[in-house]
């Protein structure tokens, strides 16, 4: 008899693992809840999206579903490496070893939703949107849903129930009632703003295509931008949360004259009708989790955001996501197909490379600049060592997180004394802030 599986969340780590379980043959009966709507139906402005890079680990969990990579691939672009704009226009490479490949959040999960439904009938897979996770009963194994349309209520049964619905999961609130269950949940100390720009190809400002471009002040406000494969730019502006300049601009002119004077390519580049829509613009914060497990009981599983979400400083986050179900699916593999065992393992396996990315991702970007100009010389020379002794020199940490042949652990013990450094530096700030 199949197993029902409950997927909350339609995010791509959720329906990447929809793809997973389906082509384990018929074992399994998967339903997926999304309590926002189908984005493949909605206008696309509307929907919750922003870029995103996926690296080796990303790619090889989508390499493993036929066509999932080629049609990823056909909505993205390659990142080459980092350009570093100063403020008087001068500009420094950090390329990279290996590309990544860029892409909008929103895209990636349509490309792998049309995938999935392309292949199964409902006989196996529906996918019910505008449903939200109201309540779980882990002894009863049913969880309980308000149609955010209707506001009616149903209750459903689960023989596996996978929370994949992000940093604010509903699932892993649940939990909280559970004896013995920790979760951290922490701000990072920056907020950011979305950016939106159209393409500078025929302007006087030329933003190479194939590379983040990245600025940055001394009082740690950043912008990082990217190509999209319409030939526009997007990105974030991030800043700190308690003290920034960005929160009082009050008008199209005062965002103007802001960027000119702090980030003049984006300033040329940004329209007035972008500038009148960054001030109503939400302020956005990352929020990061820490549990001591991934797993309740014998049925219940989280993934992704929902169990280890983390800064995107090193852009792992959608990767990090994607390689979780490629872990749950080798462990189903190892226990012939045994949920009980197969969640319990998860949470063993997989604890210790997620904290240690999360770590990680807190801790590899210095907010002094001393310490920044030293990373920026340490990207630099890394490259430089490795080329010409590859046996004794490693690449850069973000060369190293990217390939899917270390685990995060291992990453953290090769570069454990730069992040103790920037974490002792980053508190001392942030403590007198």
């Amino acid at each position: 008899m199949a197993k029902k599986v409950i997927i909350i969340g339609a995010g791509p780590s959720g329906v990447l693992l929809a793809h997973y379980l389906l082509r384990r043959g018929e074992n399994y009966q998967v339903d997926i809840y999304e309590r926002r709507s189908d984005p493949r139906v909605i206008p696309f402005s509307k929907s919750r999206t922003f870029p995103i890079t996926l690296s080796q680990r990303g790619i090889k969990a989508l390499r493993k579903i036929e066509g999932l990579e080629e049609a990823v691939k056909a909505i993205s672009l390659e990142v080459t490496g980092t350009i570093i704009h100063q403020k008087n226009g001068k500009t420094s490479l950090i390329a990279r070893q290996k590309p990544l490949v860029s892409l909008d959040r929103t895209r990636l999960a349509i490309a792998l939703l049309e995938n999935l439904t392309q292949k199964y009938d409902d006989s196996r897979l529906n996918i019910h949107f505008n449903c939200e996770c109201t309540q779980v009963d882990f002894a009863e194994k049913q969880v309980k849903f308000q149609n955010t349309e209707t506001k009616v209520d149903f209750t459903v049964d689960y023989d596996l129930l996978v929370g994949a619905d992000g940093a604010r999961s509903a699932v892993r609130e649940s939990f909280l009632s559970i004896e013995n269950f920790e979760c951290q949940q922490k701000y990072v100390p920056s907020a950011y703003k979305s950016i939106f720009l159209p393409s500078g190809n025929n302007s006087e400002i030329n933003l190479q295509p194939g590379k983040i471009h990245s600025w940055r002040l001394d009082d740690t406000t950043s912008v990082l931008l990217l190509y999209q494969p319409d030939e526009t730019i997007s990105g974030v502006v991030t800043f700190p949360y308690k003290q920034n300049q960005v929160v009082s601009l009050s008008n199209a002119q005062e965002v103007l004259k802001f960027f000119h004077q702090n980030f003049p390519e984006v300033g040329y580049l940004m329209p007035t009708s972008e500038a009148e829509a960054f001030v109503t613009r939400t302020v956005s914060r990352i929020l990061t989790i820490r549990c001591n497990r991934f797993h309740q009981g014998d049925s219940t599983l989280l993934i992704g955001d929902a169990a280890h979400a983390v800064s995107p400083s090193l852009g792992q986050g959608c990767n990090a996501a994607l390689e979780d179900v490629v872990i749950f699916d080798q462990i189903l593999d190892e226990n012939s197909d045994s949920l009980a065992e197969a969640v319990e393992q998860f949470s063993v396996r997989r604890f210790p490379d997620v904290h240690a990315l999360v770590e990680m991702s807190d801790y590899a970007f210095p907010l002094s600049k001393r310490l920044f100009i030293e990373f920026v010389l340490r990207q630099r020379i890394a490259k430089v060592l490795h080329r010409l002794f590859p046996k004794h020199f490693l690449p850069s940490l973000f060369e190293v997180i990217s390939e899917d042949t270390n685990s995060y652990s291992q990453v953290l013990n090769y570069y454990k004394d730069w992040i103790a450094k920037v974490k002792e530096s980053n508190k001392k700030l942030t403590a007198s802030t």
